[in-house]
């Protein structure tokens, strides 16, 4: 029966509605008052049924729920012989829940867009060498899939034929298209406006960038903040109280519709909703934007800094620096350390790593084997049986590689004119020295200014790179602080110490190298191109590594955290309004106190709304 009343609540809030409408018209044009009592009971009756099942179900689970309180409303109204406040009550309630869903779906509107990008159906090769449709499930890691003019990428690849233009706002935020030709990467989701390729499987289904950015949207909109918490925390004890204000007003006052009215007019139902709907809302557009925020904390969290450090390469810079200069020892035959170097950097992923196979794409490449990867520091490698050591110069001293002093004096030379240095030494003999060298980010130095102006008092620089780059890189943004030679987790514990001085503190890199500091910041930005590492490390990733993004994601941030605070305020004010006016004048009724209750939670989601048309910018 319970089921049954739920799944029809649509038709008894219209039975109800029209029997209002009907006893309206009876009182003013009809019979005058002969019909009015019974449509105003059967209105009542219907209405409260779908509110009463809810109310027991609440109840089933030792909550006070504002069922509870309405259920309780409306019998006492019955009680008191109000039917028409019983009818009026029980559709305003059941009117404003209807209205409450069609607003709040209008707030997840942009991320169901966003999964209605998910692609369903490949062009797959089968055994004969024919491209036929097939369903996305029936898609593997290694399956080589077609993309015509206008089609979705269904997965994660590589172009292994062909070439093309890609839309990738669904990835990035951005509408731009990107050129791919054999070799280049594409993500699942994106469109291809212009072209055909072929591509090979790499990854499917929800283990896809876009597959992990829609999860990560869903997970970060059924998260809570601390003050959504709160707000649960005081909805369950608030209910009650409300509940015991109207028996004690009722013992007091003799008054039995006085009592009633005091239940429905502290309904916390605009409270309760406030914080959540403004978090999807904010969350939604960010999303649309290629900015992915997770979870109202986060949100909290960043709205609130005042301390932002970075990581200095694929962050403030560019992430594709050049080999600017070689000092090689004249002891050893350049060609072959040239090779060696290149035969170990190639099985790297770090930029520097990648400039120097880009500097030295025909070089003789040596089988690697026995690799060690130093963290912060670099590779120690065998290559054709000799041991190498390839890294900074912290490495070269914990493996006890000297430098001679005319060594140490040009990467001195090196490090004031702006070069990142690798150093490799063949059998513990120092074999080359590289300068290597970044661009700045364009526009880096503005928009630093912008976040300053947005309240954030210290913009600090934590690099694993020489303190002579990153002093010429502190000295050209003119940043509050600037520390180089640091391990990762030295930038954590740099970062712990801030938190203890009281600093929100925010980290921006690029989810790679430095997952103990954005692990450790109140709040962790990734610079990434929707990695693995970056959705899973960081609080916000920011999809295309454009560092103009990170302005209007923390002017999102308050604007999102303001309106939430906006919706507590105006859920309070209007309670206190309501009890107070009941308590202390006699203009105020049932019916007028619930209409202005539903009204409120109306323009809490409707101000929550304007979050979805917030301009970033």
């Amino acid at each position: 029966m319970q089921k049954y009343i739920l799944a029809h609540k649509k038709e008894l809030t219209i039975i109800n509605g029209s029997l209002l409408l009907l006893a309206l018209a009876d009182h003013f044009f009809l019979t005058r008052g002969k019909i009015v009592p019974v449509a105003l009971i059967i209105a009542g009756v219907a209405g409260v049924l779908p509110i009463a099942v809810q109310a027991f179900q609440s109840l089933k689970v030792k909550v006070v729920s504002i069922d509870v309180l309405v259920t309780i409303a409306v019998l006492g109204a019955f009680f008191v012989k109000s039917y028409e406040e019983a009818a009026v009550v029980t559709f305003l309630f059941l009117a404003g829940h209807f209205l409450e869903q069609a607003t709040l779906s209008k707030t997840r509107k942009a991320i169901k867009s966003l999964t209605e990008m998910a692609p369903e159906v490949s062009l797959k090769k089968d055994q004969t060498g024919k491209f036929v449709e097939v369903s996305i499930d029936e898609v593997t890691q290694g399956d080589t899939l077609l993309v015509k003019t206008g089609g979705k990428v269904p997965v994660d690849g590589k172009v292994i034929s062909g070439s093309g233009y890609v839309n990738e706002a669904s990835i990035t935020g951005e509408s731009k298209v990107a050129a791919k030709q054999a070799g280049s990467l594409v993500y699942a989701g994106t469109i291809l406006e212009n072209g055909t390729f072929q591509l090979q499987a790499e990854r499917v289904g929800e283990e896809t960038a876009f597959g992990k950015i829609i999860e990560l949207v869903e997970e970060a909109q059924d998260s809570k903040s601390n003050a959504e918490r709160f707000i649960d925390k005081f909805s369950k004890y608030y209910t009650p109280a409300v509940l015991l204000l109207a028996i004690v007003v009722g013992l007091i006052t003799k008054d039995i519709e006085l009592a009633v009215t005091v239940l429905v007019l502290g309904c916390p139902g605009a409270l309760v909703i406030g914080i959540p709907v403004s978090n999807v809302a904010g969350i939604g557009n960010g999303a649309k934007h290629g900015i992915l925020l997770k979870g109202s904390e986060t949100i909290q969290n960043f709205s609130k800094v005042d301390t932002m450090v970075f990581d200095k390469t694929g962050t403030l810079t560019v992430g594709a620096p050049q080999v600017n200069k070689v000092i090689s020892n004249p002891e050893i035959n350049e060609n072959k350390a040239i090779s060696t170097l290149v035969s170990i950097e190639a099985e790297s992923g770090h930029p520097l790593a990648q400039a120097v196979v880009k500097t030295y794409p025909n070089v003789t490449r040596y089988p690697v084997s026995q690799t060690q990867v130093i963290k912060g520091g670099g590779i120690i490698a065998t290559v054709k049986g000799v041991k190498v050591v390839l890294g900074n110069l912290q490495l070269m001293k914990n493996n006890q590689i000297k430098l001679g002093p005319g060594e140490i004096a040009r990467s001195e030379q090196l490090e004031s004119e702006g070069n990142s240095l690798v150093f490799m030494a063949i059998n513990n003999q120092l074999a080359l020295i590289l300068g290597i060298k970044d661009q700045l980010r364009p526009n880096v130095k503005s928009e630093l200014l912008r976040l300053r102006k947005l309240g954030v008092k210290n913009l600090i620089l934590l690099s694993g790179d020489n303190q002579g780059t990153v002093n010429q890189v502190a000295q050209n943004l003119r940043l509050t602080e600037a520390k180089g030679n640091m391990m990762p987790e030295d930038k954590a514990a740099y970062i712990t110490e801030l938190q203890k001085k009281g600093q929100n503190v925010t980290f921006v890199g690029d989810g790679v190298n430095d997952s103990p500091s954005l692990a450790t910041a109140n709040t962790g930005i990734a610079m990434g191109n929707g990695t693995d590492v970056a959705i899973d490390t960081s609080d916000i990733v920011l999809m295309n590594s454009d560092f103009d993004r990170l302005v209007p994601t923390l002017k999102l941030a308050k604007a999102t955290s303001h309106n939430m605070l906006q919706n507590i305020v105006i859920a309070v004010g209007v309670v206190v309004f309501l009890l107070t006016s009941l308590l202390f004048s006699s203009w105020i009724n049932m019916g007028i106190g619930m209409f202005v209750h539903e009204a409120s939670i109306l323009v809490v989601i409707l101000n929550a709304i304007r979050l979805l048309n917030y301009r970033l910018k």
